[in-house]
């Protein structure tokens, strides 16, 4: 099936402070956020009709606003509220939010402080990130040559379009490669997170994950530590060497769009979907499924 592309899609998208057609949600190409990459963003589930965590990613959304110098230009209540209308105006049950703030175009300089903010808020239908029969056997990944940078070289806290194009070649080349999507290392060696998720593996019974100290610590993370605590299974957040793949058993990738999606291999490291896997898995589709804001 032939994929509508992004700027010709139907239904509305919040501008601004207003709802418009999405085909007339426009910037102009000298905007500051494009140019200088001064933007932020989120990424939202929606299960049965309901945003899963959503002040928590509006006040995420403040949060990387603020460090990368610029203020929204609606409180959280303001868009909380414009999120919830958006769902009753595009009439999707289980889909993706997209938030978005950025600089405008009155200043072309590096030093933008008096431009105006903008943001925009989009829904669209999205069951699934990866497809069935991969979420079934596990993702293959590779090891990207590219390195997440120390948290002194840019606001690796805030959720900012500078810090992701490394993201994308690491991607890019792992799908050219044939691998469905890469585990990137930081600067010092130790396995960071995947191209769009966060990374935990299975070792001796015990759900090891890395320290976010220079990429963001996932609200889906967060969650997923949360319901591993509740069932019990010991969490341990620590630097992880790409050698200490060997002592794995399970290995998976959380995210807001991917979820707890199963790793079978890293290379020439294999794992299992094993009961540790399964069991978060399952306890996470149970929460989002029944949450309520």
């Amino acid at each position: 099936m032939k994929t509508v592309p992004f700027d010709k899609r139907e239904g509305y998208i919040w501008f601004d402070g207003k709802f418009v057609l999405w085909p007339e949600a426009k910037i102009h190409v000298m905007t500051h956020g494009l140019n200088y990459a001064s933007c932020v963003f989120e990424g939202e589930r929606l299960y049965n009709n309901v945003i899963f965590k959503s002040h928590i990613h509006t006040k995420r959304l403040e949060q990387s606003a603020h460090l990368l110098g610029f203020k929204l230009p609606f409180d959280a209540e303001t868009i909380n509220r414009a999120k919830d209308e958006l769902v009753k105006k595009q009439n999707i049950t289980e889909g993706y939010m997209k938030m978005m703030a950025w600089r405008g175009s009155e200043q072309m300089t590096i030093a933008a402080p008096n431009s105006s903010i903008h943001i925009m808020i989009a829904l669209w239908s999205l069951p699934s990130y990866y497809r069935k029969e991969v979420v079934e056997k596990g993702l293959s990944l590779t090891i990207s040559d590219w390195i997440r940078p120390p948290s002194n070289s840019m606001p690796t806290n805030s959720k900012a379009a500078c810090g992701y194009v490394i993201n994308t070649l690491s991607k890019h080349a792992a799908s050219d490669q044939g691998f469905d999507d890469a585990l990137m290392l930081d600067y010092r060696g130790f396995i960071a997170e995947g191209t769009s998720a966060n990374f935990f593996m299975v070792v001796n019974g015990e759900l090891h994950t890395p320290i976010p100290d220079c990429f963001l610590n996932g609200i889906t993370r967060q969650t997923v530590i949360e319901l591993a605590k509740k069932r019990g299974i010991k969490v341990v957040e620590r630097h992880i060497e790409a050698s200490e793949l060997v002592n794995a058993t399970e290995a998976f990738l959380t995210g807001t769009a991917s979820e707890i999606t199963p790793v079978k291999n890293i290379k020439d490291y294999n794992f299992s979907c094993g009961e540790i896997t399964k069991s978060l898995m399952s306890d996470y589709r149970e929460l989002v499924s029944n949450w309520s804001n």
